[in-house]
């Protein structure tokens, strides 16, 4: 264990340990909190400890489930704390598997691996952010930032309602358009595992690519491949691949689909091959993006064929799908780990999923969850990690247009469109039909939008020398107090049963089926 005081450090400091210590020269006032993955919370918050999000049958897809019960303020890679006078004190490891925490006064970092090289600065926190960043750029590469998409999807449209001969007609309809990518979401598959067109796409996925690109736009595709559902036929086939703890049962990937999941052991030979083999058999479909998602669950605690850091492991099969992708496809990352996923993919998104709504009380003030999908919560983990944008293409999600099948204000629409300018990767998921003749010419207008950036302070910027102030989306909710307490104990405990989250998917596949018949 290092152990440094504060006035023994120069402006900046690289420090090989693998336990670090940092005396505090005074009492902080915030802490920077940083998320292990794409939808976990990145913010600056109070010192007070931090409730535990709920339900816990989340926690593998939302947190790192290694840290979660723990309730002193602390990050995945980094940890800063910010002072009276507005400096701040960065920690920040430059290798995967580590960890920062502030306790008795100190920043204390802490790497799995047996050494490791910590970053430490104290001073103006742009100033402070930016030099990490370069540093993180030496160690784990920069991608060339060019040849950024615009992108349409189709989940926040239609989900899982999609087939065939609905996407045919609505990539017809986005003729005139400045799509460069129609990207088909989640719903073709035949299960989370088994990557094979179902029965809604009888013509099969390479007729699917051609319908694109007979459109003038690339091909780009969903999937999730290093999980899969205990009904896929390669969790049946396959046992053996998947991630056990230490007496054998099988590691939770978290809840969704109805399903329980688990995740593949990414170190075993067979599932390195069969990897290898699905990426290179989507690019011969002819989809030239690729959005992998769900990726965290490749870095799960759990003992692997191959014995060594889980995010050391998690890297190296990111490696081997790029690999076997190829240079010339553009590979998105979802639900990933962020500081494995630098240098290797093309674009990483950066905060949770997006959504019609801005936030709903039951998740943000009784689950107390800001890594559900949100778009309140969205802007608040994307904004806390704009400092990235000089890595990697990072992915806010998508921006919002229409009034039809959207509860979001004006306002709200517009803090998610200036959002997506400052990161400079747009997407949207909009039907045609839905957006009125207005409405079609503001997406235009984004697509096609390039305004100057400038950041006047933490939550403010100039677009064109128009304001953008995103301090309301920040904050926090405040803590159930009293009988609401109970509640929201109640509302947590119930979400963890299998049986309740089936029952509230059917309404949700109700609403799903409701607007495909308005199509």
């Amino acid at each position: 264990m290092k152990q440094i005081k504060f006035i023994d450090l120069q402006e900046t400091n690289i420090i090989h340990a693998s336990q670090i210590k940092i005396e505090l020269p005074s009492q902080p006032v915030h802490y920077y909190r940083h998320g292990w993955q794409s939808w976990s919370l990145a913010a600056w918050t109070n010192l007070n400890p931090f409730p535990v999000q709920m339900p816990a049958i989340f926690h593998p897809l939302q947190v790192d489930d290694e840290h979660v019960f723990n309730r002193t303020p602390h990050g995945s890679w980094l940890g800063a704390v910010e002072f009276e006078d507005g400096n701040i004190l960065l920690l920040g490891a430059l290798t995967t598997d580590a960890h920062v925490f502030l306790v008795d006064g100190q920043l204390m970092g802490q790497a799995d691996a047996s050494g490791g090289d910590w970053f430490v600065a104290y001073g103006c926190e742009q100033d402070v952010f930016e030099e990490y960043a370069a540093k993180l750029g030496d160690r784990f590469g920069r991608i060339k930032k060019n040849g950024i998409p615009r992108v349409w999807c189709s989940w926040y449209s239609l989900y899982t309602t999609i087939d065939e001969k609905i996407l045919s007609r609505v990539f017809d309809e986005l003729s005139g358009l400045s799509f460069d990518v129609l990207q088909v979401d989640d719903g073709w598959q035949m299960n989370i595992g088994d990557w094979d067109a179902n029965s809604k796409f009888p013509s099969g996925m390479s007729s699917l690519a051609e319908k694109i690109k007979s459109t003038g736009r690339k091909a780009g595709l969903w999937l999730a491949p290093l999980i899969a559902t205990r009904s896929s036929r390669l969790f049946r086939q396959h046992s053996d691949w998947f991630l056990r703890d230490e007496r054998g049962r099988l590691v939770s990937a978290g809840f969704n689909w109805s399903e329980q999941i688990y995740a593949l052991d990414t170190t075993h030979p067979g599932v390195t091959e069969w990897l290898t083999a699905l990426m290179k058999q989507v690019r011969a479909w002819g989809f030239d993006y690729l959005k992998l998602d769900f990726l965290y669950a490749g870095a799960l605690r759990g003992k692997r064929y191959k014995k060594m850091p889980r995010e050391a492991a998690f890297r190296q099969c990111l490696q081997v799908m790029r690999d076997a992708m190829g240079a010339d496809a553009f590979f998105l990352t979802c639900g990933t780990p962020i500081f494995p996923a630098l240098g290797i993919c093309d674009a990483i998104r950066i905060g949770p999923d997006v959504s019609h709504a801005w936030e709903r009380h039951r998740d943000a003030h009784l689950l107390y969850n800001p890594s559900i999908p949100g778009t309140r919560n969205a802007i608040r983990t994307v904004v806390h990690r704009l400092w990235l944008r000089s890595l990697i293409h990072i992915d806010p999600d998508v921006a919002y247009f229409a009034s039809k099948e959207n509860s979001l204000t004006p306002e709200q629409k517009t803090l998610l469109q200036d959002l997506t300018y400052i990161c400079n990767f747009k997407a949207t998921s909009e039907l045609p039909q839905w957006l009125t003749t207005d409405e079609r010419e503001q997406v235009e207008t984004f697509l096609n939008a390039d305004p100057k950036i400038e950041q006047k302070s933490r939550y403010v910027f100039h677009l064109d020398g128009r304001p953008a102030d995103f301090t309301s989306a920040v904050s926090l909710p405040l803590w159930p107090t009293g009988l609401i307490t109970l509640w929201a104990t109640f509302l947590g405990w119930l979400g963890g049963f299998p049986a309740v989250l089936r029952i509230l998917k059917k309404f949700d596949d109700k609403s799903l089926k409701r607007r495909r018949a308005n199509l």
